[in-house]
């Protein structure tokens, strides 16, 4: 089926409507927003790892280190030295894994494969620059 073509000029009106900005690419399996500690070594770091990397964005409207995924925010506290009541894993969901090994085989950045929940899919564990555990998975498409 194809469309008729119009025998008059037609130019649609200005759409004056605020635009919503995309989102990052990037999710963390998260219900709010998730606290960490940093020194002051490794915060130059972070920039690149979460901002440069992972494709956050980093929010500067917040004071200190805050970095925004798709649902929530990563808050660095800074302080010397870093007092963790545990060493949870962080779930970061990012839309290919492939190219995410990728990245990190070519910055270096030591990483273990794990077999994940079902047939053929796999997650990342490394570290951040501060030394927070981090599950990286790819983005579940549902079609």
């Amino acid at each position: 089926m194809e469309l008729d073509h119009p025998n008059f000029e037609f130019t649609p009106p200005a759409d004056r409507r605020p635009t919503i900005p995309e989102p990052p690419p990037v999710k963390v399996i998260a219900v709010e927003d998730v606290y960490l500690g940093a020194t002051t070594d490794e915060s130059a770091k972070l920039d690149a790892f979460y901002v440069g990397l992972l494709k956050f964005e980093r929010d500067k409207n917040e004071p200190g280190y805050v970095f925004k995924a798709e649902n929530v925010r990563i808050r660095f506290t800074v302080t010397d030295p870093v007092k963790r009541d545990g060493m949870r894993v962080i779930g970061i969901e990012v839309p290919s894994l492939r190219d995410m090994e990728l990245l990190l085989v070519d910055r270096e950045i030591p990483f273990e494969k794990e077999p994940g929940l079902f047939v053929g899919q796999k997650t990342f564990l490394l570290q951040d620059p501060a030394g927070n555990w981090t599950r990286i998975s790819e983005t579940v498409r549902i079609i």
